[in-house]
């Protein structure tokens, strides 16, 4: 019986590959062997960057909060120990949005992070 080589499943499956890399650059968006190694190493940084993404963001809003903090003459650590004092449980995110958003209402927390403190 003849070796099938070219059968559907063979197909199917580099298909699928070189629809998922389409949009690469060069040879990495044609050829299977090449648009492989792409795909995955992409899967690899795609991985890796989910958990970046986090650190991005709670470093974002870390910077938002300290700005919008010391324009009311507070550090951003006196203020986040402020915060534990005076029984505020806010999120980092949350705060952040505030500060940018509705800064009166930020404003009265951090008054009352100076009370306690």
């Amino acid at each position: 019986m003849p070796r099938a080589v070219d059968g559907t499943k063979r197909k199917n499956r580099r298909k699928k590959i070189l629809k998922a890399t389409k949009g690469y650059w060069g040879r990495r968006s044609k050829l299977h062997r090449v648009a492989k190694d792409a795909l995955r190493k992409a899967g690899q940084y795609s991985y890796r960057d989910r958990k970046v993404r986090k650190r991005e963001f709670r470093k974002l809003w870390i910077a938002r909060i300290s700005a919008a903090v010391r324009e009311e003459g507070l550090t951003y650590s006196r203020f986040i120990f402020g915060l534990g004092k005076a029984n505020i449980d806010m999120n980092r995110k949350v705060l952040s949005n505030m500060a940018v958003e509705d800064p009166k209402a930020f404003k009265a927390i951090v008054d009352q992070v100076k009370a306690v403190l």
